[in-house]
């Protein structure tokens, strides 16, 4: 059934260049953003977009993945179908039956209508979902479900056209198509004029809806179709654990105050968002009733570029702010909920990058507006005078040490720097973790010393909170303290520290071996050089709490729980969100200097999590974790134990001597 080319042909050139004006105005917004290196190593970034675009790795591995997965293969399958079907509408003679030998042909056309009746079906599960059990707050929208519908009815329309054919007699290869033959079948007893009209009928109703849609996508939140897949392409090619440097100089602008104060690429990412709901249901702020919602956040930055980005083109000068309480900007309250856990950045399909946008926004209220909550005057002044969050005199630095025989590092004698920390030196908690440290180093015949009063903050706080400015100052400063050692290989017991000395410090030219403690203890551990005494696990059934900034930001997931095995003689039992899709304890991205007065404390909400496994010890490997989960207990009454990993080894050192 083909109808007349002369109606046709207008109609689709009206609409395709409808449709690449449409893309080139929003696409064209995103160069309002600063240069950003996305092009370089093309084989990886290649690798990347067939895993995660096209194979959809990170989409089938969650609840419900496989059938959009399913939508999306069929759409490339049908891809295909849908060029012949417009280029047939102009070109009547250039069908792919014409061009094809049978042994292609046919295959393709079973293709077809197989994957129409699997789109379809995957089509009505996903408008069943929607409007039973959406996958977050909102998500029942005439947009969503009207997409839905017009992907619906292609496949319908596709069907009634070739089901008329076949029932005709026109389809010279119905045998290879089941689905429409079966149809076909069905409409046996229609006369030939009605079986006409409805060929008619469905082939204009495909074609309507074909190039509305495709003329709807650039001004829905579907543009996602056209844009994930490049996004992947663009993805960041290392964990995306750090943020950019900052140049500072006189004039400048720092952090993001307006759309262009993101990268090109923040700004893709903004089109790319699929408002899956992922980033959301993993945001620790978003699920304690916080303002945060990382999708939110993407949704208000694309409506941001789209009210601003023709005014930054044209002059330079934006209208709508990107931080505030209107619709297109993002509250304060909602940035300084950020526990820059990486949750939205591990759950995310299409590889968008929200937690350093909302660091760049914190970078632009710290140093251009010095606005942050009030608490954190204290943190930065004490920061700045003294070099650690506590504002204790550097000197007290080395008073753990008590009676211990510790040496100060030196390159020419000592093989590694115990980087201490400022919880390990100053947190009487924390401190007692050192001293297991120490232990075991010691047991190990590790050739190990300190800084002592030398050693200050690595930043991390600063730098996740936005004051770049004292971040820089700080860093310049360590790294050339560590240059200055000839420090080579670092020990920490600290995450935070762990990834600033590994991935931060980078930045600024230093290349270090940095080893996070429950490494370096598993290692000695298989190495059979601490012999620990585990035949009585102590302290009951033992729950491990991920650190989010050694697991999720650095892969770091199998090493403190080998350590725990080892140590015991038992496996650790994980709580029902763990490894990559651990829950935050509340403490990261500065949060632990800070109040939590908006919604449900966090670190209850992990505690109580924790204490469903019913735990004699809960076991964490970050100091920040270790506070959070020892108020958390308390706070609920438990008398359960928190213990880092160091602890359970020092004990069993301590059980065997």
């Amino acid at each position: 059934m083909q109808p007349d080319p002369v109606i046709f042909t207008p109609l689709l050139l009206l609409s395709c260049a409808i449709f690449a004006w449409s893309c080139y105005r929003r696409f064209n917004l995103v160069s309002v953003g600063e240069g950003e290196d996305r092009f370089s190593n093309v084989p990886e970034r290649l690798k990347g977009m067939l895993q995660f675009a096209f194979l959809q790795k990170r989409v089938v591995s969650r609840p419900f993945g496989v059938n959009h997965a399913f939508i999306f293969w069929s759409f490339l399958v049908l891809a295909i179908a849908n060029t012949e079907f417009l280029i047939a509408g102009v070109f009547p003679a250039a069908r792919l039956s014409a061009l094809l030998p049978a042994l292609v042909y046919q295959p393709l056309l079973f293709a077809f209508d197989v994957v129409s009746l699997l789109a379809l079906a995957a089509v009505v599960i996903a408008l069943v979902r929607r409007a039973v059990a959406p996958p977050y707050q909102g998500a029942r929208t005439g947009e969503a479900f009207g997409i839905l519908s017009m992907i619906g009815t292609l496949m319908l329309a596709y069907f009634g056209v070739h089901s008329a054919e076949i029932a005709l007699g026109y389809g010279a290869a119905a045998q290879a198509m089941p689905v429409s033959s079966a149809l076909a079948g069905a409409l046996s007893g229609m006369d030939g004029g009605r079986l006409e009209t409805l060929a008619q009928l469905s082939w204009w109703l495909h074609a309507a809806v074909l190039l509305f849609f495709l003329n709807y996508l650039p001004y829905s939140k579907h543009m996602h179709i056209l844009a994930a897949i490049p996004n992947c392409y663009f993805k960041g090619l290392d964990q995306p654990n750090t943020q950019p440097r900052e140049e500072f100089a006189e004039g400048n602008s720092y952090g993001a105050g307006s759309a262009d104060g993101f990268s090109w690429k923040d700004l893709f990412d903004s089109f790319s968002c699929t408002e899956c709901g992922r980033c959301e249901k993993g945001c620790p702020a978003a699920g304690t009733g916080k303002p945060l919602n990382p999708r939110r956040v993407m949704h208000d930055i694309k409506v941001n570029l789209l009210a601003n980005g023709p005014l930054l083109l044209r002059d330079g000068v934006a209208t709508v702010p990107i931080i505030g309480e209107t619709d297109g900007s993002v509250s304060p309250d909602a940035l300084w909920s950020c526990t820059t856990c990486g949750a939205c950045l591990a759950a995310c399909p299409v590889f968008i990058e929200q937690m350093p946008k909302i660091v760049k926004m914190r970078r632009h209220l710290v140093q251009m507006e010095a606005e942050f909550p009030e608490e954190l005057l204290n943190l930065f002044e004490n920061m700045e005078q003294r070099s650690n969050p506590w504002g204790i005199a550097p000197g007290e630095r080395s008073k753990w040490v008590g009676s211990l025989d510790v040496k100060q590092f030196d390159a020419g004698s000592t093989e590694y720097l115990f980087y201490v920390g400022c919880a390990g030196s100053f947190d009487s908690r924390s401190k007692q973790v050192t001293l297991a440290m120490a232990q075991i180093l010691d047991a190990a015949g590790v050739s190990w010393g300190i800084l002592g009063k030398e050693e200050k903050c690595c930043g991390d706080s600063l730098r996740r909170l936005g004051n770049e400015y004292l971040f820089d100052k700080m860093a310049r400063e360590n790294v050339a303290l560590f240059q200055e050692k000839k420090v080579q290989k670092v020990i920490t017991q600290c995450p935070h520290c762990f990834t600033t000395l590994k991935n931060d410090y980078r930045q600024y030219g230093l290349e270090l071996e940095v080893i996070p403690h429950a490494e370096l203890i598993d290692s000695l551990m298989a190495q059979g050089k601490l012999k620990l005494n585990h035949h009585e696990k102590k302290g009951g059934n033992i729950v491990f709490h991920d650190s989010c900034y050694l697991g999720r930001h650095n892969g770091v997931y199998e090493a403190p729980r080998s350590v725990i095995a080892r140590a015991t003689g038992s496996v650790p039992t994980e709580m029902e969100r763990n490894r990559e899709n651990s829950f935050c304890c509340g403490a990261g991205g500065g949060r632990m200097w800070m109040e939590e007065h908006l919604g449900e404390r966090i670190n209850l909400n992990r505690v109580d999590e924790a204490l469903k496994k019913s735990p004699g010890t809960i076991c964490v490997t970050c100091p920040f974790c270790m506070t959070m989960m020892e108020d958390g207990v308390k706070e609920r009454g438990s008398e359960t134990r928190v213990k880092d990993i160091a602890e359970l080894v020092a004990e069993g050192l301590k059980a065997r001597g």
